[in-house]
């Protein structure tokens, strides 16, 4: 996987696309990128902007959301050890001694 373009090359995109100068596929061509990853970036930043129609997760909502989904496996992780310690003391308090 190619690396990441940076956020400012990004936005300079969108803004070129923005002007309406030229057709979004000629933009995403002279820039050397493909004319769906342009659309993306367009409709990533009508999110990020507050545009009411954006169907999309803004940024910061996708992090939360990454950071959220990574608390709840590790949380899910420690709820199996603590069940499986408690069966394992349970276990030997009722065995015969």
């Amino acid at each position: 996987m190619p690396a990441p373009h940076p956020p400012e090359f990004r936005r300079r995109a969108v803004e070129l696309a923005r002007l309406g100068e030229q057709p979004i596929a000629a933009i995403a061509k002279d820039l050397r990128i493909s004319e769906s990853c342009l659309r993306n970036w367009i409709a990533q930043d009508d999110a990020d902007n507050g545009n009411p129609s954006a169907t999309r997760l803004t940024s910061d909502e996708k992090r939360e959301l990454a950071e959220l989904r990574k608390d709840k496996r590790r949380l899910e992780i420690e709820n199996e050890i603590l069940k499986r310690a408690a069966a394992y003391f349970a276990r030997e308090n009722v065995l015969p001694k």
